[in-house]
């Protein structure tokens, strides 16, 4: 049977809305007052705090999801935003008008993006113009045990951080249920727990999978089932 590449994003798009947070509601909640959506949020543009953020977790976490959600977030209120990852070949410098700079995957950042992301953070906290911008970053590992210079460790470190958790079976079960009934498919028990006990723990590779699924039986015309989810896994 082969195996689906399962680590590509969501068909809809990561959203804060979309989010499903399970243990990780702290997070959720510090992230949509940061664009203005939480309830401490006024209807007035939100003024960020120049006090970094940083989330970690396992991968599967979700920390991706939150980032590019917060970055999409801002977008919509017409800011720009800088955004380094570990695929950034090429950093370029900061810019003035970012509105903030987001650091995804920083356990993984070559010599040169970790240089750039330093760059950036002093450059947010401390710009040569206009107010501090926000720092927004991610790993998979806590702040002090990150393999990264001193001087860009200790900075991630000192702001807020937050610890990211996967979703129990219970909460993935009762995501996949909603997200189905959200698309009107049936989706019985049997497949349910076929799709969490073969496939990724990451709840984006599920929605992923379960998006590849509806697509799969609507073309086919067949009720979703293990077979058929067998069937499309083949002809992959």
């Amino acid at each position: 049977m082969k195996q689906l590449a399962l680590d590509i994003g969501l068909a809809t798009g990561p959203t804060l809305a979309n989010f499903f947070p399970g243990a990780n509601v702290q997070a959720l909640q510090h992230l949509r007052i940061a664009v203005g959506e939480g309830d401490g949020a006024s209807g007035a543009a939100p003024v960020r705090s120049p006090v970094p953020t940083y989330l970690w977790g396992e991968s599967g976490s979700g920390k991706t999801h939150l980032l590019e959600a917060v970055r999409e977030a801002l977008r919509e209120q017409g800011c720009t935003v800088g955004w380094l990852d570990a695929a950034s070949m090429r950093p370029t410098s900061f810019d003035e008008r970012w509105s903030a700079v987001v650091l995804d995957e920083v356990h993984l950042y070559s010599t040169a993006q970790q240089a750039a992301a330093f760059n950036w953070f002093i450059n947010a906290i401390s710009p040569a113009v206009g107010a501090p911008r926000w720092v927004l970053a991610a790993g998979d590992l806590p702040p002090a045990d990150l393999p990264l210079r001193d001087d860009l460790r200790t900075r991630l470190g000192w702001g807020h951080v937050f610890q990211l958790h996967l979703l129990d079976e219970a909460e993935r079960r009762a995501v996949l249920r909603q997200e189905a009934d959200a698309r009107g498919i049936l989706l019985g028990d049997d497949v349910v727990s076929y799709m969490l006990h073969r496939f990724s723990r990451d709840l984006g590779s599920l929605m992923q999978l379960l998006d590849q699924l509806d697509s799969f039986a609507l073309r086919t015309q067949r009720a979703i089932t293990i077979p058929l989810l067998k069937t499309m896994l083949e002809s992959e």
